[in-house]
Parts: structure tokens; C-alpha cells; sequence
């Protein structure tokens, strides 16, 4: 790969005969001599290797190292060191400088730390566009339908702010899946997500998960435990199936979320967090309100944005292409070489009701690898239900 390389040093004929010999080498050259020069061309992103001066006019070069940690594309700094400062040197490196060349600079030695600075340039554009494809597939969804794109745009959207997002769907929709991209498409991708469903959970055990414990808080309790929303500080908490929590915990959970702190069960002392909660829901919470099973004041507090995931049945255009990415998913993994389905059991597909949504495709597939010999999917592979679908006639006799 080719790079661009920042020359930052106030002496002009030391950037001279850099520039000429990075030229000859068929580097695209900048030049800076201060620090602030070097700032702003750091700022337009042009710059794949900086070497770098330690002493400059206008400051301490090594500050650079700090001022660019936060860069999603930090270019690789190689420091240009005088004779007595390998000590600062070495420091540099453990803040992550590339590299250190001593004056007077041997052109060799520079063309071997350049190189080696090209690798990991592009080690981190490979990365960058991993994520960025990852972050466009949204965490395996497929997004043909014009709903599910809207969704998207939304998802997006939530996800930027650091809102309290509330996902409702039937089971089996994706809503974890969704949650999971949020995750992946905002600010904290690089924080923890931590789910937790609360159907799985005892309610007197739902507390002492959430907001952790003091040792001595009750029989069994030997030590100090960190609860999931401590845990999740500066990432995602991902509250699942929260239609199951007892209105109580429903109260705790709404403080919480309010003054964004919280006593671990047993304790005193107040502990502030910052986190992104995100919901989830197969029940119809307006109408468990009304039945005063589920508390407006926490129901409006967790649907800043209200992401509804429509049901399979509604969006069977993208079923084509889940199928697709199941059999990749499964391929490796059941050490299989599967290329897709027949015209023929691919309508199956789509003429089916899908009452357990993309979860149950998910499974069917799955199941139908695990019977086929051949490259196609074809609909003796299918579960019989699918592949010999009753009749309107069949159905009103039984």
C-alpha cells in the first residue's frame, strides 16, 4: 500500500532531505514545523506515518501521542530522538509511539520502521472496514423491507444520542439482535453490553442481579458482589422480556434510571453509573398499564425511542436473503459447503406463516442442512409442515 507521511520538525534541512529521500521512495509527503502546523494536518486525516521531532518551538512533540489516542485512524508516530533521550524514548513507546529513530537518521533504519508503520496502517484500515461492515449488516438483520429500513435510520439515530430505547416485537423477531446493533452503531461499542432477561430471573433474586449486593446483605452473601447495571457502566444494559418485572423492582429500576444511581442491596453508599438501557418486549405494555401490572412513569422513561420490530410474515422479502446468511453462518461450523435452497423449496419458504419469526427460520434451516447431501436445499429437507402445507379444506376438518 502506498502512505502518506507527515515530516514534523522545524529544522528545514532536515525536512528537505526526508522529504526528498520519502519521494524517491514513492511516499506522498507533508510537511509541518510546529506543533500546531502538525495539528492541523493530524486533523484532516491525511497522514498515515508522522515522523516526528521531539523538541519543537511551539511545544513538547511526544504531547502529540496523547492528543491522538482518542483517533479512530491514529497514524503510526515515529519519534526523532537526539542523542541522551532513549529514556523518553522508551516512555514514548509505552504511549504508544511506533517507533524512535536517533540523529543523525540512517536512511535503512527509516525504511525498515516505515514499513513496519505501513503494516499496522494497514492493519487498521482492514479493521475499520471489518466494523464498518459489521456495523452496516446490523448484527445479521437484513434490511430490504421499507419498514425495516425505517427501522434502521431510527436504530441509528438511538443509538448516536445514547437514549433509553424500548424494542417491542413477537418472540423470536430479533430484538436482542437489534439491541446488540445499537450497541455496535453508537459511542459505546467499545463499552460492555450486558443483558439480562427478566423472565429467567426470580423476582427476589432481580434486585440483587441488577444492583449487586453487600456482603452480610442477607444468608449467603459471603462477599461484596458488583450487580449487572455497575457492570455496564459506561456501555448498554439490555433489559429483556421487562413486561416480567415485579412492579417493586419496576420502582427500584425507575430510580435508578432517573438520578442514574443506585445502593447495591445492603448497602449505604450511592453508586453513580452511566448507562444506555435498553428494553425489550413481546407483551403489549399500554394495555398491562391499564391493568396496572406495569408502571407508566418506568413505561415512558424507557421509550424515549420505540423501535417495533415487525413480524416475518410482514417482511418475507428478506427472507431470501436470512436464508443466504444462515447457510453461511452454518457452513463452517457444521463443516458443510451448502450454496442455497431449490426454486421450489424456496417457495416453501415464503408461503410459510413463520409464527416463531426469524428464529424459527433460523431453526429450520438449520435442520435442514443437518439432512441435505446435496448443494441445494430442496423440500424433502424441510419439516414437513413446510414442504406439504395443509390445505384450507385439511385445516377446517381438523
Amino acid at each position: 500500500m502506498s502512505a502518506t507521511i507527515l515530516i514534523v520538525d522545524d529544522e528545514e534541512n532536515a525536512r528537505h532531505m526526508l522529504s526528498a529521500y520519502l519521494a524517491q521512495k514513492g511516499y506522498e509527503v507533508l510537511n509541518a514545523s510546529t506543533l500546531a502546523e502538525a495539528r492541523q494536518e493530524i486533523a484532516s486525516a491525511r497522514a498515515d506515518i508522522v515522523l516526528l521531532d521531539v523538541k519543537l518551538p511551539d511545544g513538547y512533540g511526544p504531547a502529540l501521542l496523547e492528543e491522538t489516542a482518542h483517533l479512530p485512524n491514529r497514524p503510526a508516530i515515529i519519534l526523532i530522538t537526539a542523542f541522551g533521550e532513549i529514556e523518553m524514548a522508551v516512555e514514548a513507546m509505552k504511549n504508544g509511539a511506533h517507533d524512535f529513530l536517533q540523529k543523525p537518521i540512517q536512511f535503512e533504519r527509516l525504511h525498515k520502521s516505515i514499513l513496519r508503520a505501513q503494516e499496522i496502517v494497514a492493519m487498521r484500515r482492514e479493521l475499520a472496514h471489518l466494523r464498518q461492515a459489521q456495523r452496516k449488516k446490523l448484527g445479521g438483520m437484513v434490511f430490504k423491507n421499507a419498514a425495516m429500513k425505517q427501522l434502521l435510520h431510527q436504530a441509528q439515530r438511538a443509538a448516536a444520542a445514547s437514549v433509553s430505547v424500548l424494542i417491542t416485537g413477537e418472540t423470536g423477531t430479533g430484538k436482542e439482535i437489534l439491541a446488540r446493533a445499537i450497541h455496535q452503531l453508537g459511542p459505546r461499542a467499545n463499552k460492555p453490553f450486558i443483558a439480562i432477561n427478566c423472565a429467567a430471573i426470580q423476582s427476589t433474586v432481580l434486585e440483587s442481579e441488577l444492583f449487586g449486593y453487600e456482603a452480610g446483605a442477607f444468608t449467603g452473601a459471603e462477599k461484596r458482589k458488583s450487580g449487572l447495571m455497575e457492570v455496564a457502566d459506561g456501555g448498554i444494559l439490555f433489559l429483556d422480556e421487562i413486561s416480567s418485572m415485579p412492579l417493586d423492582m419496576q420502582a427500584k429500576l425507575l430510580r435508578a434510571l432517573a438520578e442514574r444511581k443506585f445502593r447495591r442491596v445492603g448497602g449505604t453508599r450511592e453508586i453513580q453509573v452511566d448507562v444506555q438501557v435498553l428494553a425489550a418486549s413481546n407483551r403489549d405494555l399500554p394495555a398491562m398499564i391499564q391493568d396496572g401490572r406495569f408502571r407508566e412513569d418506568l413505561y415512558y422513561r424507557l421509550k424515549v425511542v420505540d423501535l417495533h420490530i415487525p413480524p416475518l410474515r410482514e417482511r418475507k422479502d428478506e427472507i431470501p436473503d436470512l436464508v443466504g446468511l444462515f447457510i453461511r453462518e452454518n457452513n463452517p461450523r457444521m463443516g458443510l459447503n451448502i450454496e442455497g435452497v431449490t426454486p421450489a423449496g424456496m417457495r416453501a419458504l415464503l408461503e410459510h406463516r413463520w409464527p416463531g419469526n426469524i428464529r424459527e427460520l433460523r431453526n429450520v434451516i438449520e435442520r435442514a442442512m443437518l439432512s441435505c447431501d446435496a448443494p441445494l436445499i430442496a423440500l424433502p429437507h424441510l419439516p414437513p409442515e413446510l414442504a406439504h402445507p395443509a390445505t384450507p379444506m385439511q385445516n377446517a376438518v381438523q
